[in-house]
């Protein structure tokens, strides 16, 4: 059997304003029905106005999935009622979007190949206000705010074969938009939306294409099609794909099931015309050429060049790739990095690029395993970061030269972290340069030789784990600052 899936994807555009007025487009931020006009209310004998960010962010987009840019385009109306539009039409592009084609590259799931998922279209439309409704009540609230914010929605070719492409699709997306900056794009705030169409085709027979709604997370997304698509399966082995029908259904993430919610509409159903207050609009190729100066490195392209060009691991280079600022970060520190190294005599002037691989890796274990758990723990971004490129490239090359150990090296960290200092200064405010002469640490293991007779012996008469009781009271007279190799070295010498 093969499943077939296309998505309808809802994002906010980070405009000022929104869509069709001049109301801060902050519905997140403002208290529930504050943020409002009669325009964005639906007010009789109120005049819309295009927002020209959101066209041309619009069309940065479409440059970004190599789309074809409309020279004339159109706004429609969408008529349907709900109790969130309280215009009772929605302002869209029915037979003219802004944008149509394009293409999007994501990897399978197995990792092993890259495929290209066919885009049919990116239009511009206002969104709805959002309903809420509070547990154990028999009534809903409804909060007017969103009324009005731009979306752009793109709707994809039904070319994804499973869930679990669709939910990579969906974090494909995700990284686009951040990485245009034209959104947000966090699901669970409501800032990108997902619609997904899926049906069962087994030869000549197909099930009818079933529509979800109401899921507002990537792990949902895959939930709810893999629900749909064992329900669907289920019907055509029985043989009763007939019985299927065009509808829409709602994911309940709770249950984990999808639920009936009323038939399908056709298009005829919401009974498009173009939208008598607002002008048709030309747009002219200068501005195209204008706006794709503007596009800066998309996420894919940006993975690919830290995997080859600077010998980062595929699966590294995919969460270092998928953040702009992220991506700034490393690439500075990488280049501080470099820096470091050869001012301190680490490598010679001029070979420093032969070593870009090391140097890439070590920052990105740094950032991925250690600095990240701080950055997720806090929920903060790394504009917000205390820690410089230049620090975090110093604390680098103090780790990797050895003057500092393990231990050491997270507790410099942290304090970074949480104040900015430069590493050097924490290490000599706090004392924690690791032991390494070797002179010093010979009179420390004969001290406590010395101190241990009982536990020395042992190991002499074969018990390795008393070299393990000694390793830690040469760690404890050295205050945690002992290179712990060289002082097991020194120990097995002394002790033997």
């Amino acid at each position: 059997m093969q499943t077939i899936i296309g998505l309808e994807i809802h994002s906010q555009l980070k405009t000022k304003t929104k869509m069709f007025c001049s109301c801060d487009n902050d519905s997140l931020e403002s208290s529930p029905n504050t943020n409002t006009c009669p325009i964005c209310m639906g007010y009789p004998g109120t005049l819309p106005v295009i927002n020209e960010q959101a066209v041309r962010w619009a069309i940065l987009t479409g440059l970004a999935l190599d789309c074809k840019i409309a020279k004339f385009s159109k706004f429609d109306r969408k008529n349907y009622f709900y109790p969130d539009l309280p215009k009772g039409y929605q302002i869209s592009q029915y037979d003219k979007p802004i944008c149509e084609g394009g293409k999007v590259e994501i990897s399978d799931p197995e990792g092993k190949k890259d495929i290209k998922i066919r885009l049919r279209r990116i239009h511009l439309e206002d969104d709805a206000g959002k309903l809420t409704h509070p547990p154990k009540v028999n009534y809903s609230l409804v909060d007017y705010n969103r009324a009005g914010t731009p979306l752009i929605e793109m709707v994809t070719e039904p070319d994804l074969k499973s869930p679990a492409e669709a939910k990579l699709f969906l974090q494909e997306m995700q990284k686009v938009l951040r990485g245009l900056g034209v959104s947000d794009a966090d699901m669970e705030k409501g800032q990108m939306r997902c619609d997904a169409n899926i049906s069962v085709r087994d030869g000549d027979r197909t099930t009818a294409i079933v529509e979800i709604k109401n899921m507002n997370s990537f792990r949902a997304v895959e939930r709810a099609l893999a629900f749909e698509q064992k329900r669907l399966q289920d019907l055509m082995s029985e043989g009763r794909e007939a019985e299927t029908k065009k509808e829409t259904r709602g994911w309940d993430d709770i249950k984990g099931v999808t639920q009936p919610q009323r038939s399908k509409e056709e298009a005829h159903d919401y009974r498009y015309f173009p939208e008598p207050d607002l002008p048709p609009m030309e747009i002219e190729e200068a501005m195209v050429e204008e706006i794709k100066t503007e596009l800066p490195e998309m996420p894919r392209d940006r993975e690919k060049r830290f995997v080859k060009q600077m010998g980062v691991k595929p699966e590294d280079a995919r969460v270092l790739a998928g953040e702009p600022h992220l991506s700034e970060f490393f690439e500075n520190t990488v280049s501080e990095l470099k820096a470091w190294a050869e001012s301190s005599g680490d490598v010679k002037p001029g070979d420093v690029d032969k070593d870009t691989s090391a140097f890439s890796q070590a920052a990105a274990n740094w950032i991925l395993s250690e600095l990240m758990k701080y950055v997720k723990r806090d929920g903060v971004s790394f504009t917000e970061l205390k820690i410089t490129p230049e620090n975090m490239a110093e604390f680098i090359n103090i780790v990797h030269r050895g003057e500092i150990n393990s231990s050491a090296a997270q507790e410099v960290l942290a304090e970074m972290y949480k104040t900015g200092k430069d590493p050097s200064q924490i290490v000599e405010d706090r004392n924690l340069k690791q032991v390494g002469d070797e002179s010093e640490m010979i009179k420390v293991v004969e001290k406590v030789i010395a101190a241990n007779p009982g536990p020395a012996q042992d190991y002499q008469n074969g018990k390795e784990n008393a070299l393990q009781f000694l390793m830690g009271q040469v760690m404890k007279e050295t205050q945690g600052r002992a290179d712990p190799k060289k002082a097991q070295e020194i120990l097995k010498d002394k002790l033997s």
